[in-house]
């Protein structure tokens, strides 16, 4: 009997590593989608997007979005020099629209469960970075068949 417990306390445990790895990985690319997102948004309604407008945004110091604009130059993500407005990469882009597509599906899934406009901010901004594909498609579905539903105002 205790044998058994064992086997099934080392599957959990297994099971539960493997969803902290994943956990663990997400968490590292967050900050990465936050930025290029914000820089995204921040060129659009600007024309471009400096150290400063990212400080203010963020609520940081300007040293904090200089340390993290150097990560995401030498991930591909952004162009940068001195004095220059942050530039997304063709792949920064991407990045940027895939965070803002889940972004905005995660949003609009709180807000037809009926969540405050407010909450549903605040809520999608933490889920999005931890919606597996398969969750993200099945909210997509189910706000699609609401829509489209009879009756709805």
């Amino acid at each position: 009997m205790a044998a058994k417990k064992a086997g099934k306390f080392s599957v959990a445990k297994q099971k539960t590593s493997e969803i902290h790895s994943r956990t663990r990985s997400d968490h590292s690319h967050e900050t990465a989608e936050d930025y290029v997102e914000a820089i995204a948004e921040i060129s659009r309604e600007k024309a471009s997007c400096r150290v400063s407008d990212l400080a203010k945004y963020f609520g940081v110091s300007h040293v904090t979005v200089h340390r993290i604009i150097t990560r995401l130059q030498g991930e591909g993500l952004v162009d940068t020099e001195p004095y220059r407005p942050i530039v997304l990469t063709r792949r920064g882009s991407e990045v940027a629209e895939r965070s803002r597509q889940r972004h905005e599906i995660v949003y609009q899934f709180l807000l037809a469960l009926g969540l405050s406009t407010d909450v549903a901010i605040r809520d999608a901004e933490g889920i999005e970075h931890h919606v597996s594909p398969q969750t993200l498609q099945k909210m997509e579905m189910w706000i699609s068949r609401l829509q489209a539903s009879p009756g709805r105002s």
